[in-house]
């Protein structure tokens, strides 16, 4: 008899930014898989699952086999699993080994986007949303770059790279840029300043990149 998978948003970092629902599912799981940050959010867990970058997949598949099995496992995803997260990966690898769908509740959470919105007080089904974590294809933002719209986003490499890119494609070195970095934690920073600037500056990976309309 299969199990159950919790696929659960933790939001953008801050144990203040966990839903109760997040808290009360992992407590109540046999196994919690996430990175060791997203672990040590949560004080009260049973057993746990680290992965890293490398053995990401790995890990999600011990995961859902655990669940194949019988166990309640809780899948944690940093901000909310539909959003750069792994929700869709987990998908995958559940199909793949029969584990039904039906048995798979997504617990949403708040992305570090929407967090950077309301920071800069965002009205952000009004804006252009992308992701590009994990993607090659940054030339997509060139297509709505300036359809008149805010554009906020999660780069795929450095701020400093991304922004690079912007200037190497005609965007002007003076548009206003905001980068949000590591938004929620003791040590945030939001810094408004010219593309050029950010291109010249270092920032951490953890950062979302807020692109001014252009006037």
């Amino acid at each position: 008899m299969s199990g159950k998978i919790f696929i659960i948003g933790i939001g953008p970092g801050a144990e203040e930014y966990l839903t109760i629902k997040a808290v009360d599912c992992v407590k109540n799981c046999d196994y919690t898989v996430g990175s060791t940050r997203a672990i040590d959010l949560f004080s009260d867990v049973k057993n746990t699952i680290a992965f890293n970058v490398k053995d990401l997949v790995d890990k999600l598949e011990d995961g859902v086999d655990l669940a194949v099995n019988g166990n309640s496992v809780a899948i944690l995803s940093t901000g909310d699993p539909g959003f750069s997260g792994v929700l869709n990966t987990v998908l995958r690898i559940s199909d793949e080994k029969g584990f039904p769908k039906a048995d798979i509740e997504v617990i949403p959470g708040i992305s570090s986007l929407q967090l950077a919105a309301a920071r800069n007080h965002i009205q952000w089904d009004n804006a252009n949303v992308m992701t590009f974590h994990g993607r090659e294809n940054i030339e997509d933002i060139l297509k709505v770059i300036d359809n008149g719209k805010v554009t906020i986003a999660l780069p795929s490499r450095k701020v400093k790279d991304m922004a690079q890119f912007l200037l190497d494609n005609g965007v002007s070195e003076n548009r206003k840029v905001t980068v949000c970095e590591r938004l929620s934690y003791p040590d945030e920073k939001i810094v408004s300043t010219s593309l050029k600037t950010v291109a010249n500056s270092e920032f951490t990976y953890m950062c979302i990149m807020i692109i001014e309309k252009n006037n």
